[in-house]
């Protein structure tokens, strides 16, 4: 039966401490995370998006490490493993609403997440753009320049394993939010946005494998709702920790 959201607030409350401070921990991984979405955004019209091929990421990893670093993605290989965090202050808060749903889903999120950040990153293409640098003969840089084409090929946005994850973890966000229409916890429209949003990224990650285009269309309209969610999320997480403290 649906709670309200005292007394979703009583029964954080009557958890442990560990509990309620994973609803702190989760409200301001959410933040971090809106933080980390809006540089995403403003980085990827400043500097621009991925380099399309490894010579062209070589090339700018040796002549403006900081730059290709960034548009190989490492501040989403650094602020992805606060979706844990969050991840669990969600169950925290849940788990009293649904605690087989809520598990479920945190399971989901979960091995998404360690599929995804278990692919290839710009660590990897950094440490071969050194040896690229470093090579004296063409035979050995054409060489390197295919190790370096495959490592883009499976890094977190190409790779089969990345593609699955991030389906895993999609569904799992799509599910924590139909928990939260059955509580008080969070409001009605903290959970259809989250429901639309990760809807929208899903049919991306699964759209797009045929479509490109449609892919690109929906990751730009799911894109934008993300601070917005997190915000909402992030704000609860705070007030219930607060308040059952």
């Amino acid at each position: 039966m649906p709670r309200s959201e005292d007394e979703q607030e009583k029964a954080i409350s009557n958890g442990t401490g560990e509990l309620r401070g994973l609803c702190f921990a989760g409200g301001i991984a959410a933040f971090v995370l809106i933080a980390y979405s809006l540089a995403t955004m403003v980085q990827m019209v400043i500097l621009g998006g991925e380099p399309k091929t490894s010579a062209e990421a070589f090339s700018l990893l040796e002549e403006h490490r900081l730059v290709g670093l960034l548009r190989l993605d490492l501040p989403t290989a650094l602020f992805l493993p606060l979706y844990y965090l969050l991840f669990l202050g969600l169950y925290a808060a849940l788990r009293r609403v649904s605690r087989d749903s809520a598990l479920l889903s945190t399971g989901l999120v979960f091995a998404g997440l360690t599929a995804v950040l278990a692919t290839p990153g710009p660590l990897s293409m950094l440490a071969l753009s050194e040896r690229y640098a470093a090579a004296t003969t063409d035979g050995v840089r054409a060489q390197l320049l295919g190790a370096g084409e495959a490592v883009m090929a499976g890094d977190m946005w190409h790779g089969t394993g990345a593609i699955l994850g991030g389906a895993l973890i999609e569904c799992g966000a799509v599910l924590i939010c139909c928990v939260m229409l059955r509580g008080g916890a969070f409001s009605k429209a903290t959970a259809w946005l989250g429901i639309v949003m990760h809807t929208l990224d899903l049919g991306h990650l699964v759209g797009g494998l045929f479509v490109p285009t449609l892919g690109l269309v929906l990751m730009a309209t799911a894109g934008p709702l993300y601070p917005i969610w997190l915000f909402m999320v992030g704000r609860r997480l705070l007030k219930l920790s607060r308040e059952a403290s």
